[in-house]
């Protein structure tokens, strides 16, 4: 029993901080968000509402300057201030939002949300508890193990559900008229719109598919769908 006292106190030490972290992130997004009021990308997000046969679909603006979206578990889409800035700046439209807001609601539909809302504090809790046990044995170097390893394993999870949410992303589009093309469009826009080139963005955003890869499967589900209309 005595030797399990570590392994035990270290996932007691992760689920803590996993549990403060998750809500920290949704004081910050309650506190820093506001309802989207823009008519032309509400609009859109009514005919993704209809598709999915929902009354109504609330969209927020985080105040963040970064270029993304989230989700939480009560149905609120949450896209960032840096996205609305682009959106006013003429260098994103409104149907390359609604992509977005599309994407996320992928996640929401197939149960992405806690990972996707809470992925920081999860690698922070996981990082935490694999410190405690490596470190006994690894003591100068079992941060490092223990990061390496969770970054490993949080990237390959991530991928493969950023990927289904695209593909959810991409059907709902279609079938509510809206299509694939700003999907695709906005994919190519990264590199330009963050200031970095696509090898750049694969290595930064180790959780995310390179816009290459996701253009090329999001392709593939418009052309399986076009086969069977």
């Amino acid at each position: 029993m005595l030797k399990l006292a570590p392994v035990l106190l270290a996932v007691a030490w992760g689920l803590f901080v996993y549990l403060a972290s998750a809500r920290r992130v949704r004081k910050e997004l309650d506190r820093n968000s506001k309802p989207c009021g823009d008519k032309r990308l509400n609009d859109l997000v009514a005919r993704l509402a209809d598709e999915l046969e929902l009354d109504h679909i609330p969209v927020f603006v985080h105040e963040s300057r970064e270029l993304n979206g989230t989700v939480s578990p009560d149905g609120r889409v949450f896209i960032t201030r840096g996205f609305l800035d682009k959106y006013h700046l003429g260098q994103v439209t409104a149907e390359e939002l609604s992509t977005v807001v599309a994407h996320e609601l992928g996640h929401l539909a197939l149960d992405h949300t806690q990972a996707r809302m809470l992925d920081f504090a999860t690698q922070n809790a996981m990082r935490a508890a694999l410190h405690m046990v490596v470190g006994r044995f690894l003591p100068i170097v079992g941060g490092m193990v223990a990061g390496f390893a969770v970054s490993l394993l949080t990237a390959k999870l991530s991928r493969s559900d950023e990927f289904e949410a695209d593909k959810f992303a991409a059907l709902l589009l279609l079938k509510s008229g809206i299509g694939t093309k700003p999907q695709i469009s906005l994919f190519r826009k990264l590199p330009t719109l963050t200031g970095l080139n696509v090898s750049q963005i694969a290595w930064l955003t180790a959780s995310h598919p390179s816009p290459e890869a996701r253009v090329a499967a999001i392709e593939a589900i418009q052309s399986e769908f076009n086969a069977t209309a």
